[in-house]
């Protein structure tokens, strides 16, 4: 059913239980009128739910169905994957609540590929421990690359703050490798299409960030500048595309910097998310660039530490799914 013909379907993966997401996931939807933008329709378990809103004292009411495509405009939907009675422990991983994360994820990333749903929104997994569990890959954008047959990339968002990653999930001691001058022209291209086409950005700007310190300081402090990036951003800005830099990442990311530019390609996960996270992080959403679907999520982790406390701040899923419509 063409879009045009029903409200923005919404699939939701419920992450780790004994995380934040549930918590997140029901404060996010408590609010009825949620359901006049979009209809919800949450992959997990009825008892789960029914349990978890009592803990946190909301009143969501829930319209439980056997697949997607019995979801219900104007309601809450769950596809309820569970039937038997599930033993939550807020603050650790166990058995139930990884396999049910993975399960949950596998279900809705189906229901997007059958056009069941039209946008996915995954809550917090925890990685180390699905793939103790059999999962292959440390994250939700390897999953997805698999599962779509495309490379996709992690890229961070806000209104004024757009980071991609280079490098995902990988130890820092192997970055330096896994740098190349294919691989960052294709992100670029990758980048540029995707503000051009989701973010309706005519003539994307993107910055480009150095991997050494000081960008290498003109070779004192690593090479890979000269002899990689530059050559890149060289070839890319003769190709029509407005790539610049190399730019220290250490000073770039003033307002008066980035929001010079559409976005920035960072080269490794924490040169990008840090700063990232510490200038957006109740509004930062995680969108996963160059995909045939949309998928995003909240910038933030399972959150142990305060699960079961209902202090969560379910904001960035709220934006993560307000982006994916969006």
């Amino acid at each position: 059913m063409s879009s045009k013909h029903h409200k923005v379907r919404v699939g939701i993966s419920v992450g780790d239980f004994n995380g934040i997401g549930p918590e997140i996931i029901l404060k996010t939807l408590n609010d009825k009128n949620m359901t006049d933008f979009f209809t919800p329709i949450i992959f997990g378990s009825g008892k789960l739910f029914s349990y978890q809103k009592n803990v946190f004292k909301l009143q969501p009411n829930f319209n439980y169905i056997n697949n997607a495509a019995e979801a219900a405009n104007g309601k809450l939907n769950i596809v309820n994957l569970w039937k038997d009675n599930v033993n939550v422990d807020f603050g650790k991983p166990t058995e139930e609540s990884t396999r049910m994360a993975i399960e949950s994820l596998e279900a809705a990333t189906q229901a997007l590929m059958n056009n069941e749903i039209d946008v996915l929104v995954t809550a917090p997994i925890n990685k180390d421990e699905m793939m103790k569990h059999g999962f292959k890959h440390a994250g939700h954008t390897g999953y997805l690359e698999e599962k779509f047959g495309k490379k996709g990339l992690m890229f961070l968002v806000t209104e004024t703050l757009k980071v991609a990653v280079s490098t995902h999930h990988i130890p820092v001691a192997q970055v330096a490798e896994n740098i190349s001058k294919e691989k960052i022209k294709k992100q670029v291209k990758l980048l540029n299409q995707c503000l051009i086409e989701d973010f309706a950005v005519q003539k994307p700007k993107i910055a480009i960030l150095g991997l050494n310190p000081h960008s290498g300081d003109g070779g004192v402090i690593g090479t890979e500048e000269i002899e990689i990036i530059e050559p890149t951003i060289k070839e890319l800005f003769e190709e029509g595309i407005l790539a610049f830099g190399p730019y220290p990442a250490d000073s770039f990311f003033q307002p008066s910097k980035y929001e010079s530019f559409d976005a920035v390609l960072a080269m490794y996960h924490d040169q990008g998310l840090t700063p990232f996270k510490t200038l957006a992080y109740e509004e930062g959403v995680n969108y996963t660039a160059g995909m045939p679907y949309v998928r995003s999520s909240p910038d933030h982790g399972v959150a142990y530490d305060i699960a079961g406390k209902n202090v969560a701040d379910e904001q960035s899923f709220k934006e993560a799914i307000f982006m994916g419509i969006k």
